[in-house]
């Protein structure tokens, strides 16, 4: 954040604004953005370009049982743009928490993904991945990442760009599970496993990598550039079911073997649905995740000063009844912001936010809207561009629509 004068913080737009100062009694305020999204849209995500600009993706339902990926970008003035159309199709995979996203080039070309249906098997889908070299007017036709033909599970994808002409991509891929059931919780009978590969911007997939071959099946993953490393946060999955938070980082020409970010002990046989955030600045890092170990609800974050390398102790954020569908971003390279769903009397939520300080110090804590703590409200999504911080969140009331 840019200092002003007398040392006071500059204002935070927090889709919403939010002024944060070092004072820990300081509270955030918010102001509320006209949001671009129509009636039943949802799978809200955010992303910053090369420029600095903000882009709201979501998915809307469109005619004869289609749907619609479009977005938006966040003008000078704290207005969105006009939305604009990446792609509309039937035979999509919708879904809560496996949601599209965009991600820009340096040079401004940008990447979008969704995922389609492959086959008749409820969780037979594929990633799609289209490219725009114009600043969204056309966008090519999708590629599909991963290469092994089998209609079984591909998504919870996170792009980061990997160099000037290529974008990093990595997903959880259920080539695995071909020909195993899924249980009632979407729990796939085979393993998960975590990879990455790249694109570039002429279309051309570059080397799989295996990440890590056995991870939770359908908690989200993370990626973030933090100074001269990348670095990938997801849930993983041990042989005993232990579902802690893993971080894998790619220096020096190779991938990291994978490493517990904190020993939180959640043994828990089945997926949580709940994967964490990562956010950096620098060589600092911040990681938020949801945990339930020892039946406890908490939601955590650890900070990193050597590019993931080691994490400190992890810090407490919740108000004592998380659900977590956490996202962080950092305000500066020693504090953070996180957003996490609070969960409140008969099925209502709160969505909240808190800035932390990486000595654990606190500086003023906000909730941003009412929510609930089913399925329909999404995961919450924040972006932040200089001195502004964007949160986007799916308001479920008839008829449900994306909020900013």
């Amino acid at each position: 954040m840019e200092k002003m004068r007398h040392g006071h913080v500059a204002c935070l737009l927090v889709t919403l604004a939010a002024c944060v100062t070092p004072r820990a009694e300081s509270p955030l305020t918010v102001r509320e953005l006209t949001s671009p999204a129509g009636p039943g849209s949802g799978e809200p995500n955010l992303a910053v370009g090369p420029d600095g600009r903000v882009l709201l993706s979501w998915i809307e339902p469109a005619a004869q049982d289609r749907h619609a990926l479009r977005y938006a970008s966040l003008d000078g003035s704290g207005a969105w743009s006009a939305p604009r159309t990446i792609a509309e199709g039937a035979g999509w995979f919708v879904n809560w928490a496996d949601f599209p996203a965009l991600a820009a080039l340096p040079d401004g070309t940008l990447f979008a993904h969704w995922l389609a249906k492959t086959g008749a098997g409820t969780y037979a889908y594929a990633v799609q991945i289209a490219r725009s070299r114009d600043h969204g007017d056309t966008w090519s036709s999708p590629v599909v990442p991963h290469r092994d033909g089998t209609p079984t599970e591909h998504g919870f994808v996170s792009m980061t760009p990997w160099g000037d002409q290529e974008m990093g991509i990595v997903w959880l891929d259920g080539r695995k599970t071909a020909g195993a059931a899924h249980d009632a919780d979407g729990e796939a009978g085979g393993e998960m496993s975590l990879v990455h590969t790249t694109l570039g911007g002429d279309g051309r997939l570059g080397i799989e990598s295996i990440l890590d071959g056995r991870v939770c099946d359908c908690c989200q993953t993370d990626v973030a550039r933090a100074g001269e490393a990348t670095v990938v946060v997801y849930r993983d999955r041990s042989d005993q079911e232990v579902r802690d938070i893993s971080i894998v980082r790619f220096t020096n020409g190779r991938w990291s073997a994978p490493r517990a970010i904190a020993e939180d002990g959640w043994q828990i046989n089945g997926c949580p649905v709940n994967g964490p955030a990562v956010a950096a600045e620098g060589g600092n890092v911040a990681v938020a995740w949801f945990t339930a170990a020892g039946d406890k609800p908490s939601v955590k974050l650890a900070f990193s000063s050597d590019s993931g390398a080691s994490f400190g102790s992890p810090i407490v954020v919740d108000d004592g009844r998380p659900l977590g569908r956490v996202d962080v971003v950092m305000l500066d390279g020693q504090a953070a912001l996180v957003s996490w769903l609070e969960q409140g009397e008969k099925g209502a939520a709160k969505l909240r936010l808190q800035r932390i300080a990486s000595d654990g110090s606190r500086g003023g804590s906000t909730t941003v809207a009412e929510s609930t703590g089913a399925r329909s409200s999404g995961f919450p999504r924040m972006a932040r561009s200089g001195a502004k911080v964007i949160l986007a969140w799916r308001d479920a009331s008839d008829p449900p629509k994306v909020r900013t």
